[in-house]
């Protein structure tokens, strides 16, 4: 099977979603996209049943935590192991809202990536068979990954401009 290339991934998406994808860019060559957390299922499952691209295997998902704007980014990247082809996908949430669909029922590797995504960032995954922490403590009261906290710690003794002749 020949490779597709990114432009024929984008016509094929356009033709099925149009407007529901946004945000496209091609940095370093791989085809970046966003859509909306209402449509991520309908357009993942095309991804990964799409004969032509055939999007199988899940390589990674996880979160990014733009504070300025009170949103997270969901990510997801693909690998289309028939093709060679990659690409990445971004769903923007409200902090204050932080739910999404489970992708664990389209590809069973994403339980352990949505339970660490969760842990991290505290994005509940909606319909996920088993969403609790896995890897910091169950009585850890925050997500370490938010940026809720100050950067330097005030009381630092090494940081103070007296001690460096300053």
């Amino acid at each position: 099977m020949a490779k597709a290339t990114n432009t024929e991934i984008i016509d094929l998406l356009g033709e099925k979603f149009g407007e529901q994808l946004f945000d496209v860019t091609e940095p370093y060559g791989l085809l970046t996209f966003s859509t909306t957390k209402d449509k991520i299922i309908n357009v993942l499952s095309f991804l990964k049943e799409n004969g032509k691209i055939n999007f199988n295997f899940l390589t990674d998902l996880t979160a990014v935590h733009y504070p300025e704007k009170n949103q997270l980014a969901v990510v997801y990247h693909l690998h289309s192991m028939v093709s060679g082809i990659r690409l990445r996908l971004k769903v923007f949430i409200h902090e204050n809202d932080a739910t999404i669909a489970t992708v664990s029922t389209l590809w069973n590797s994403a339980n352990w990536m949505e339970r660490e995504t969760y842990d991290f960032f505290g994005i509940k995954f909606e319909g996920h068979p088993d969403l609790r922490r896995i890897l910091n403590m169950d009585d850890l009261g925050v997500h370490p990954m938010l940026k809720q906290y100050p950067l330097e710690d005030p009381n630092r003794v090494d940081k103070k401009d007296e001690y460096f002749g300053r």
